[in-house]
C-alpha cells in the first residue's frame, strides 16, 4: 500500500476513526488496533513476508528478555549474538547473497576459473532493512544496559512494526518510541492539523516533484549515450531532486501520520540541499540511519578518540557500509566511498562541525560566501548521486564522460519544451523549502503567519498542483533497500 495511493487514503481515516473513537481511548485496545493495521498494511505489499516480520519481532522480543534475565555475561552474550546473527543472516541472504555470489565468480573468472553460481529467486522483502535496524538497536541498548527489555509483547511489536515508518523508516529507537507507545495519548487538535500540513507537503515532494523528476531522469539515464552533455547534466538534476522529494517525501507522510495518532517519530531530513559542506550535508540527509551508524557502529569502533588516524578509519568505514546498506551492488559502495572522500577534508582539520546551525538563520538571503558553500556542495551531491542512480560503474562513468565531452553543446542547454514545467515547479518547489527552511519542514513555518484565506488559498494551490501535475505513480526508492 503506497502512500500516494487510494487504497491508503481510504485507509488511514478508516484507522484515525477507530483508533480514537470505536477504542474508547483504551491504551492497550488502541495499540492491539495499530499492530493489526500496521501487519495489515505490510502484507498488502505480499502477504507471504508478513511470517518474516513477526519471526523478527518474536525473535528480538525473546532474546532481549533473556538477556534481561541472564545471571552470567556469557549466556547474556549468547542472546545477543544469536539475535545479532539471525537478523544479520536474514538480511545477507535476502539482500546480498546473489551479489556476493556473482561478485566471487565475476573475481575467480579473471583467474580462468568458471564457476556458474548458484543464485537465488527471491523477492526483497520491502522495509528488511529498515525493521531489522529497528531489532538490533533495540537488543544491543538491552546489552549494553541502556534500557530494559520490554515485557509487553504488544508494544515491543508495534515499536518495530508502526505502519507510518515500517517499510521506509525513519530507523526509530526504543528509548525514542516505545515510552509514546507505552503512554496514554490525548488528541490534540493542533499537532492533528500539523500532521496533516507535514503529509500535505510530502504528498506534494512525492506526487509532483519526485515522480514528474523520475519519468524525465529514468529517459535520460536510461538512453544517456545518445544525449547532449546539457542533458545529462539535466538528468542528474532530475534524479538529485527526485530522490531527495521521493525520500523526504515519504518521511513527511510518516512523521505527520504518526502525529495523527498522537506519536513523534525521529526527524530525518532537514533541508540537505541548502548544507555549506559534506558533513553538514551527513547531518540534514537520512538523519535516522546516519545517526544510527554513528552510536552503533563509528563509537564503538573508537569514534574520534584514536586521533587522525582512527577518524579516517572509522569515517571510510561507517560510509562504506552506508553504502552497501543502500544496496546489493558496486555503484553503493562507490557513492558512499566517494561521499567519505569529500567529506575526508574537513575530518582532517577537524571542521566538520563548523556549520551547526542553519545557513542565513534570521535572513532572507545567504552570504556571498555561504552562497558558493552551498553551491559547491550541492554540485559535490549532485556528483555523487550520478553513480547511486547508474546501472553499474561503467555506465556511470560512461554518463559522466558523454556528459562532459562536448563543452559547445554544454553550454546550449539544449532544454526540450516539456521539461521546461519541471524545471518551473522545481524553482517553486525550491523557494518554498529555502523560506521554510527554519521549521521542521517547508510548511511548518512558511505562510503560517498569513491571514486565513491567504493560507488556505496556498493549501488549495498545493493540492491543485498535485491534481494537476501528478506525474506517473513510482514506488517510493527506499522500498528496494
Amino acid at each position: 500500500m503506497l502512500f500516494n495511493s487510494i487504497d491508503f487514503a481510504i485507509f488511514l481515516p478508516i484507522v484515525f476513526f477507530l483508533y480514537w473513537f470505536a477504542t474508547n481511548k483504551n491504551l492497550k485496545t488502541q495499540n492491539v488496533l495499530l499492530l493489526l493495521t500496521s501487519y495489515f498494511f505490510y502484507s498488502c505489499w505480499d502477504w507471504r513476508f508478513l511470517f518474516l516480520l513477526m519471526f523478527s519481532t518474536l525473535l528480538d522480543y525473546f532474546t532481549g528478555l533473556k538477556m534481561q534475565e541472564a545471571r552470567q555475561s556469557s549466556e547474556k552474550r549468547f542472546w545477543f549474538w544469536l539475535s545479532v546473527l539471525v537478523n544479520l543472516g536474514f538480511l545477507g541472504v535476502f539482500k546480498y547473497y546473489n551479489f556476493f555470489i556473482e561478485s566471487f565468480a565475476q573475481a575467480v573468472s579473471y583467474a580462468g576459473v568458471r564457476v556458474d553460481p548458484w543464485t537465488l529467486s527471491v523477492i526483497l522483502p520491502v522495509g528488511i532493512s529498515f525493521y531489522t535496524f529497528h531489532g538490533l538497536s533495540y537488543v544491543i541498548d538491552i546489552y549494553k544496559g541502556r534500557i530494559n527489555a520490554e515485557r509487553n509483547f504488544v508494544d515491543y511489536a508495534v515499536f518495530v512494526s508502526f505502519f507510518p515508518l515500517l517499510v521506509a523508516g525513519p530507523i526509530e529507537r526504543a528509548t525514542h518510541l516505545l515510552p509514546q507507545i507505552k503512554r496514554e495519548r490525548v488528541f490534540d487538535y493542533t499537532k492533528a492539523v500539523d500532521g496533516l500540513r507535514q503529509i500535505l507537503w510530502g504528498l506534494f515532494k512525492k506526487i509532483v516533484i519526485a515522480d514528474n523528476c523520475a519519468e524525465y531522469a529514468n529517459q535520460i539515464f536510461n538512453n544517456s549515450e545518445h544525449l547532449s552533455g546539457s542533458i545529462l547534466v539535466l538528468g542528474a538534476l532530475f534524479f538529485t531532486f527526485q530522490i531527495y522529494g521521493d525520500f523526504s517525501g515519504y518521511s513527511d507522510i510518516a512523521l505527520g501520520t504518526a502525529r495523527l495518532f498522537g506519536m513523534e517519530l525521529l526527524r530525518n531530513f532537514s533541508f540537505p540541499y541548502f548544507s555549506r559542506d559534506i558533513a553538514e550535508f551527513w547531518r540534514r540527509w537520512h538523519i535516522s540511519l546516519s545517526t544510527w551508524f554513528k552510536d552503533y557502529l563509528y563509537i564503538p569502533l573508537g569514534g574520534n578518540k584514536g586521533g587522525s588516524w582512527m577518524r579516517i578509519r572509522n569515517t571510510f568505514i561507517i560510509f562504506l557500509v552506508s553504502g552497501f546498506w543502500h544496496g546489493a551492488n558496486w555503484t553503493f559502495i562507490f557513492w558512499g566511498l566517494l561521499n567519505a572522500i569529500f567529506i575526508m577534508p574537513s575530518i582532517i582539520m577537524q571542521t566538520n562541525r563548523n556549520n551547526l546551525e542553519t545557513v542565513a538563520q534570521g535572513k532572507l538571503f545567504p552570504t556571498v560566501k555561504e552562497f558558493f558553500q552551498m553551491v559547491i556542495t550541492f554540485g559535490l551531491t549532485v556528483f555523487a548521486w550520478i553513480f547511486f542512480r547508474s546501472e553499474n560503474i561503467s555506465h556511470a562513468f560512461q554518463y559522466i564522460q558523454h556528459m562532459f565531452q562536448d563543452p559547445e553543446t554544454f553550454l546550449m542547454l539544449d532544454i526540450y519544451w516539456k521539461y521546461k514545467i519541471v524545471i518551473l515547479l522545481l524553482a517553486v518547489f525550491i523557494s518554498v523549502e529555502w523560506l521554510g527552511r527554519e521549521g521542521q519542514y517547508a510548511l511548518s513555518s512558511f505562510g503560517l503567519k498569513w491571514k486565513r484565506p491567504w493560507r488556505f488559498a496556498m493549501y488549495y494551490a498545493i493540492i491543485l498542483a498535485i491534481c494537476m501535475f501528478g506525474g506517473k505513480e513510482q514506488q517510493f526508492i527506499y522500498f528496494q533497500f
